[in-house]
């Protein structure tokens, strides 16, 4: 057991997420630890509780608890070869030495937590390739969102990015399959979010006491006036904003029964998965330039804008 610690965070580690700074500090905390000790306020930023999510700036004193040595690695996590990590290879965008890009399946979860054993979080060693460490995650899809996601190579290429999508730099565009067609078909959902505890865990709800959500819509294509397929760029980036604006427009995400309860199941139409896929992002690259990446629809959604008539090459940017 480790006895307790206080140290400082070095000026290239600012803006990092606390949970991210813990995990390259103790490579054996395992999420559902860490998430005790922050809950607990055994883990503390210049004296005070704080979440997993905290940015951290140059100079701060993070105190940490006693911690037991890291577990040796399980002998079927660390095989190049497991199934699952070798499936999320072959699912690789794009590969540089500062930036991987996959196309995160639905139904994969990005990080673990209870009762959650298979992520992404746990298979980075699977995508460490020729880099001296593996690849560090810089943003977040829901378990059930497909699509684009980013990871850094590096800590310097991680501070890019983050600093990207927190500056509203990167720009992200969602296809989405929604149950009704939004009025007016082009808008700005500006409905402030804020979390509360429900029966299927929390959720986002509108309220003044909320944090400011923006995203833009567009509606590309409609089906027989009863599903629309949406193009969403979100200007902030709350949890499960685009499926809470969506609902808050009347027309929630096809699958979302979360937000749009039994009239988000569009029955004999398409599949009762949740249909948001992370489509389209420009980003700055660290080494200079601008990164786009583009991912193709899931197959459950590709057989929904089949049966539905909806042409993928028709599709023109709405936003530009």
């Amino acid at each position: 057991m480790s006895p307790v610690q206080t140290l400082t965070v070095a000026p290239d580690e600012r803006d990092l997420r606390l949970d991210r700074w813990l995990r390259q500090h103790f490579p054996g905390l395992t999420q559902g630890r860490l998430q005790r000790l922050l809950r607990t306020g055994q883990v503390r930023v210049d004296g005070k509780r704080v979440k997993a999510g905290e940015r951290l700036a140059a100079g701060q004193r993070v105190r940490v608890p006693p911690l037991p040595p890291a577990p040796a690695a399980k002998p079927v996590a660390a095989r190049p070869d497991h199934p699952a990590a070798a499936a999320l290879r072959a699912r690789i965008l794009h590969r540089d030495a500062a930036v991987l890009v996959i196309d995160k399946p639905a139904g994969l979860a990005v990080q673990g937590g209870t009762k959650q054993t298979h992520h992404l979080d746990a298979m980075l060693d699977q995508l460490r390739f020729d880099a001296p460490a593996p690849p560090r995650l810089v943003h977040r899809l829901d378990k059930d969102t497909s699509g684009v996601l980013v990871l850094a190579r590096n800590q310097a290429a991680a501070r890019a990015l983050t600093r990207a999508f927190r500056d509203k730099t990167a720009i992200k565009i969602y296809w989405a399959l929604t149950v009704g067609v939004p009025k007016p078909r082009l808008g700005e959902i500006g409905l402030r979010l804020a979390k509360r505890p429900g029966r299927q865990g929390e959720r986002m709800v509108a309220g003044e006491d909320g944090k400011r959500a923006v995203t833009r819509y567009a509606v590309i294509d409609a089906a027989a006036r009863r599903l629309a397929w949406l193009a969403l760029m979100p200007l902030t980036g709350r949890t499960h904003q685009l499926r809470a604006h969506a609902a808050a427009l009347g027309t929630p995400i096809v699958g979302d029964g979360k937000y749009g309860g039994a009239a988000a199941h569009a029955a004999g139409l398409a599949s009762r998965k949740l249909h948001l896929h992370a489509r389209e992002l420009a980003i700055p690259h660290p080494d200079g330039g601008l990164l786009r990446v583009t991912a193709e629809l899931p197959p459950h959604m590709a057989e929904s804008w089949q049966i539905l008539g909806l042409d993928v090459a028709s599709y023109e940017h709405p936003f530009i």
